[in-house]
């Protein structure tokens, strides 16, 4: 009995990155960062374009990392607000690094009503202590606060009566140096305007065993408090 031999496989035609399902491509393209995208991803063909305009892209925006990659504050500026102009109104997190100012941080709030995180890095005096206020008092559902505050005094008390609803606050006090407060302060504010605080992280700060008390005791729904330097 004779057994015929398979016949050679024909070499497969190369399938184009466009060919691509668009709901496998926005899992591959939202991996980029946001330089990337418009910079680079949204010109290789009209499916990707097409992906990278789409609002769901846009939901959650980190910058930071485009901080050591450019040099000039005013491009990284424009590219967020584009970020933030596609997302239309469906932004829940940004994060944002040193080229952030108040005039920005407004053009954010105004357009991101669904905000819940906000990060701002080493902004300031970028961003001042008014403006950071008054544009956190239009993010009616923002629940989480990151800031780098070495160069800037800030008002935690204005701020956690700008939004009670505040459940994470992230505070980080590298190069305190800049900054003419004590770290007890804003320990003060933060149990005095924050009772809804749940999740609190104070980085390189100086606070008391005195005022960590005062944390505890006025904010009672706290469950995770980290901190790295405690004065005796």
């Amino acid at each position: 009995m004779k057994t015929s031999s398979p016949s050679p496989m024909k070499d497969e035609e190369p399938r184009s990155w466009a060919d691509l399902p668009s709901e496998l491509t926005s899992l591959i393209l939202i991996r980029l960062s946001v330089a990337d995208i418009l910079d680079n991803a949204q010109k290789v063909c009209r499916p990707w374009r097409r992906v990278c305009k789409d609002p769901s892209m846009w939901r959650k925006i980190d910058m930071r990392s485009l901080i050591r990659d450019r040099g000039m504050l005013d491009p990284l500026a424009i590219m967020c607000r584009h970020a933030v102009d596609r997302s239309e109104g469906g932004l829940v997190k940004i994060h944002l690094g040193n080229f952030v100012n108040d005039d920005l941080l407004d053009y954010i709030a105004d357009r991101s009503r669904n905000l819940r995180s906000l990060g701002l890095g080493m902004c300031f005096p970028r961003v001042t202590r008014p403006g950071l206020v008054n544009a956190i008092t239009k993010l009616p559902l923002l629940e989480t606060l990151e800031v780098s505050h070495s160069c800037l005094n800030l008002s935690l008390e204005d701020i956690g009566h700008a939004f009670p609803q505040l459940k994470t606050l992230k505070l980080n006090s590298s190069g305190g140096f800049w900054n003419s407060r004590n770290d007890d302060d804003y320990a003060l504010e933060i149990a005095k305007s924050m009772p809804e605080l749940r999740h609190l992280h104070l980085y390189a700060n100086n606070l008391s065993y005195t005022r960590l008390n005062a944390i505890l005791d006025g904010c009672p729904h706290l469950e995770r408090l980290v901190t790295d330097v405690l004065q005796a």
